[in-house]
């Protein structure tokens, strides 16, 4: 049966989006699933991307996508593209983007959200669409809580019947086509009974108040809003614009094209890996929490979590990019070295990160948390399974400097856990976060190899070895000056 679903796939992605009727063919295999989700690794990002244009080009009735980074390099000006195109042939598209690092030109945004078939929404927008700078200002200082509360989420959902989530946002350096700096990062693609609650969690996210729409943004008055309009004439002149940048090649990045066009050997390959059984989708609610003025608080992703760290009885495996323990978390590491787990987590070297503030909580108690009993490894910028993690046509000249950007966790080689979730008290606390937690020893024993590849020597350095000796005094300087500053609520 599953056999049989993917080579219709491969026939539908061989002939093109218009040869493509729609995706009912997956009810088939959902069907022989009841109650059940089929999950599938998305670990490189040329996976991830060719996963999301496939999807997006053969999408019927919606695509509901929630992101927290969305920007306006290549990667980012195709998905708007692909996304009008959806809405452009009857597909309902809602779109939720968190404020704080959004990069749209203001005319682009609105005139997507005047498309009858889409709906935009910004969460929380205290920093920018449609917030002059000092308004921004004044938000900081009134209200420090509220604009450090984001929304984390990354999700991607088609038709209802199935959803990309994991640590990529939209942006080139998350599917390894930056040419200077990228991230190792991961997905997890998914059918059936998780998209229904995935989708639900969106429905949370779009009816509450933070998430705000588009056209509300630019429309009031005063000198506290920005005041943009686009006529008729504009709004046709924007999707004209995305079209005929998506139809240019110096544009439309030739790996991005091969990648797409490499779409039928990829779902082979995912046709005899995709893992069906239970899968919970984890996730916390619009706001975070209840707490106005303090950054403290937790959240159900944060709970859930802790839960299957307390119910680990052989091992953890973790990789995340920043790591920064609160006391809560510390308590749960040292309770389960004590009972016997053997933990070992892969995070960013000085080398490697992409935030100097959150490797500099992470310096302050290196030392602390090696004596805790944890096997603590740190990614280097130059792996050497970075050719192998960049397959595609057309690789770069110089290899970009890599830095890990994955969110994972593996619980006794059985429970498979891939989300947005850092392991630092913003997730915990502030920032809402989701995460596909995968009962199947299968699909977590393979999770697990890929980590521990991740962990080789070759790969990345001990702790326990002073990795920070491998960058400039400069850098070290730099770090040094943040570990000053009681950031730690913040990271």
């Amino acid at each position: 049966m599953m056999r049989r679903f993917f080579l219709a796939l491969l026939m539908w992605a061989a002939l093109g989006p218009a040869a493509a009727a729609s995706l009912a063919v997956v009810d088939t295999e959902l069907a022989a699933h009841p109650r059940q989700t089929g999950a599938y690794l998305l670990d490189t990002g040329e996976e991830a991307l060719l996963a999301r244009a496939w999807l997006a080009d053969h999408a019927e009735r919606s695509i509901e996508v929630q992101y927290f980074i969305w920007s306006s390099d290549n990667i980012g000006i195709l998905a708007s593209e692909a996304l009008l195109r959806a809405a452009e042939r009857g597909v309902q598209v809602r779109v939720i983007v968190d404020d704080l690092l959004i990069d749209a030109p203001d005319k682009t945004l609105l005139a997507l959200a005047k498309h009858p078939n889409v709906e935009i929404r910004i969460y929380n927008p205290k920093h920018q669409v449609g917030t002059p700078l000092h308004k921004r200002v004044l938000n900081v200082v009134t209200d420090f809580r509220g604009v450090n509360q984001r929304m984390h989420d990354k999700t991607f959902i088609v038709d209802g019947k199935v959803a990309i989530t994991g640590g990529r946002n939209m942006a080139d350096e998350y599917f390894d086509y930056d040419q200077a700096y990228t991230f190792r990062d991961r997905d997890v693609l998914l059918l059936g009974e998780a998209v229904t609650t995935m989708r639900a969690n969106f429905d949370a996210f779009w009816a509450s108040k933070l998430s705000v729409p588009v056209e509300a943004l630019y429309d009031g008055w005063g000198l506290m809003q920005k005041h943009v309009k686009v006529g008729a004439a504009e709004v046709q002149q924007v999707y004209r614009e995305l079209h005929a940048y998506a139809a240019q090649p110096e544009n439309f990045a030739p790996q991005v094209r091969d990648a797409i066009a490499a779409t039928p050997d990829s779902f082979a390959r995912l046709a005899r890996e995709m893992a069906w059984g239970r899968v919970d989708f984890i996730h916390d609610v619009p706001g975070k929490n209840d707490r106005r003025w303090l950054l403290d608080g937790g959240g159900r992703s944060s709970a859930a979590l802790a839960k299957l760290v307390t119910g680990a009885r052989e091992s953890i495996v973790i990789q995340s990019p920043y790591l920064v323990m609160s006391d809560e978390a510390k308590a749960l590491f040292k309770a389960a070295v004590a009972r016997g787990v053997k933990v070992r987590i892969l995070t960013n070297s000085l080398a490697s990160t992409d935030n100097l503030q959150a490797f500099s909580g992470y310096r302050s108690q290196r030392k602390s948390l090696l004596k805790m009993g944890l096997d603590i490894r740190e990614y280097k910028p130059d792996p050497a399974n970075r050719a192998q993690l960049l397959s595609r046509a057309n690789p770069p000249t110089e290899p970009p400097v890599f830095a890990l950007h994955a969110k994972s966790m593996v619980i006794d080689g059985k429970i498979a856990c891939v989300g947005t979730f850092n392991f630092d008290p913003r997730s915990e606390n502030l920032n809402t976060e989701v995460a596909a937690v995968i009962h199947h020893p299968g699909l977590a024993q393979r999770l697990q190899a890929i980590i521990e590849a991740d962990m080789q020597p070759e790969n990345s350095w001990s702790a326990r070895d002073e990795p920070d000796q491998y960058v400039p005094l400069t850098r070290r300087g730099h770090v040094r000056l943040w570990q000053l500053l009681p950031l730690k609520p913040l990271l």
